[in-house]
């Protein structure tokens, strides 16, 4: 079986990647993952007919923040950190089409809960893609409305 695009294994208990296929969310299910974190937005040629029908036939569970890829918001971002606080101590997959809004979330949680310096949060981010001028300005604002938090 292939492997999920841009699949990147953050630690033991998370990684991101871009849209993993049923068969793939059944390894995952396989390989112990209790939480599906889905950034894409739903009914695109790449997304699964009923993502959250699938992940919770596996009796994984299922959020699902459909962000803008021209548009992305700090309230998503919110609400996500949110969300890896509440599943932090299950493993989890975070996920969008292609990676690119998945490893962006993901580096900033890994930069606000000190996981990852701020040079590193960047190095991991570019290691999947060069984000865009709106990705860029994104993850800028992240990094000052973290700041804002501590």
């Amino acid at each position: 079986m292939r492997p999920i695009y841009n699949f990147k294994q953050v630690n033991d208990r998370l990684a991101c990647s871009g849209q993993p296929t049923e068969d793939q969310l059944k390894n995952l299910a396989a390989d112990g993952y209790k939480v599906v974190i889905n950034l894409a937005l739903t009914g695109a040629k790449y997304s699964l007919p009923d993502e959250a029908k699938s992940v919770a036939e596996l009796d994984l569970v299922y959020h699902h923040i459909p962000v803008q890829f021209d548009n992305p918001q700090l309230s998503e971002l919110g609400e996500f950190l949110g969300l890896m606080q509440q599943h932090q101590n299950e493993k989890t997959l975070v996920h969008c089409a292609a990676n690119y809004r998945a490893s962006c979330f993901t580096g900033l949680y890994l930069l606000a809960t000190r996981q990852l310096s701020h040079d590193d949060m960047t190095d991991f981010i570019v290691s999947t893609w060069q984000p865009d001028p709106i990705w860029l300005q994104f993850v800028e604002d992240g990094v000052d409305w973290l700041n804002k938090l501590d």
